[in-house]
């Protein structure tokens, strides 16, 4: 064998040796263990809600579900009585971090763990006066997170907008859940309504039978619909945006993103944006920090979105204040 075959083979001897001592002094990688706790059904996949948009999120900050990440999901379907039997499941899955989508969900899992880091995603109302957290700068105790409203309550807000592109309009619907956050929602719908002029009919949708919830707006008369901001009803906003153009029902929504799939109108925040806000505290949680130590965040953008397209297939002409008014227009 020639000098050059030897000297070959040594190379490559050695090119191995180095991989192998390479291999092992790196330590076998890690995997986290993600809880994701939701009052709401199983989301459709194209659904932009944050049990697909954390996931997400956390890809593009480096965990890959199947790899260095597994996350426990556990949906109660919409029957609220099933989340603390499912809280304490992902305690037992011994989860690293549990997102808690929503108040009911984030008092399942305080009742659950006090413990395992729980991230609110969204707390939707005060997290202080709920008792999650001592204050939002330094919560304390094993809860942080991202809290829906910017310190504000925006259901008036958004029936008065509902009603500054529908002057005439006397009667609306209002749609909502058994959640939590809701029934806060439509007490200050109600005060605003005073003021404005307008009858509110309320409409609880049972279930997901929303055929029923729109038939009783038909029967009532109703000239528009507040869709109020809760989990279930952001998932099921396709089924609540394709009955309201059926049934011809201008409406008012939560999320932008509600508006850019149809949805006439939206004034609040961003799921896209908050939903990366929730994966930036995991990750930091799961890098080592301490939910006691990190503040928890509230929205810094609120926005009116406005469909031209669904305002003209209803009819309907915004008024150029309104217009004015907007922060994104979509044609």
């Amino acid at each position: 064998m020639g000098d050059s075959a030897i000297g070959c083979i040594i190379t490559l001897i050695l090119s191995l040796f180095a991989a192998l001592l390479t291999a092992e002094a790196q330590p076998a990688g890690k995997v986290y263990h993600l809880g994701i706790l939701s009052p709401a059904a199983v989301p459709d996949p194209a659904v932009a809600s944050i049990p697909n948009l954390v996931p997400m999120a956390l890809r593009e900050l480096g965990y890959v579900e199947g790899k260095n990440l597994v996350i426990e999901r556990r949906f109660a379907e919409g029957q609220l009585d099933r989340l603390r039997g499912l809280a304490h499941e992902l305690v037992q899955r011994r989860v690293d971090v549990i997102v808690a989508v929503s108040d009911s969900a984030i008092d399942a899992a305080k009742d659950a763990t006090a413990t395992i880091p729980i991230v609110m995603g969204f707390c939707d109302d005060d997290p202080v006066s709920r008792g999650y957290v001592a204050s939002l700068a330094r919560p304390e105790g094993n809860i942080t997170g991202v809290t829906l409203e910017a310190g504000t309550m925006l259901a008036s807000k958004r029936l008065e907008l509902l009603k500054a592109v529908l002057p005439q309009a006397g009667r609306m619907a209002v749609l909502t859940t058994s959640e939590p956050g809701a029934r806060r929602q439509v007490q200050e719908a109600q005060q605003a309504a005073s003021a404005l002029g307008v009858t509110l009919v309320v409409v609880e949708v049972q279930g997901t039978d929303y055929e029923r919830a729109f038939a009783t707006m038909a029967a009532e008369r109703t000239d528009a619909l507040f869709v109020l901001a809760t989990t279930m009803l952001n998932r099921d906003r396709m089924q609540i945006i394709e009955r309201a153009a059926r049934y011809r029902l201008p409406a008012m929504y939560e999320w932008r993103e509600q508006a850019e799939v149809g949805g006439l109108m939206a004034y609040g925040s961003s799921v896209v944006t908050l939903s990366r806000r929730v994966a930036a505290q995991v990750d930091k949680l799961l890098k080592g920090a301490r939910p006691a130590d990190l503040p928890v965040e509230r929205p810094t953008q609120i926005a009116l979105v406005i469909n031209l397209k669904t305002a003209e297939a209803l009819g309907i002409t915004i008024p150029p204040l309104v217009l004015f008014q907007a922060d994104a227009v979509l044609k």
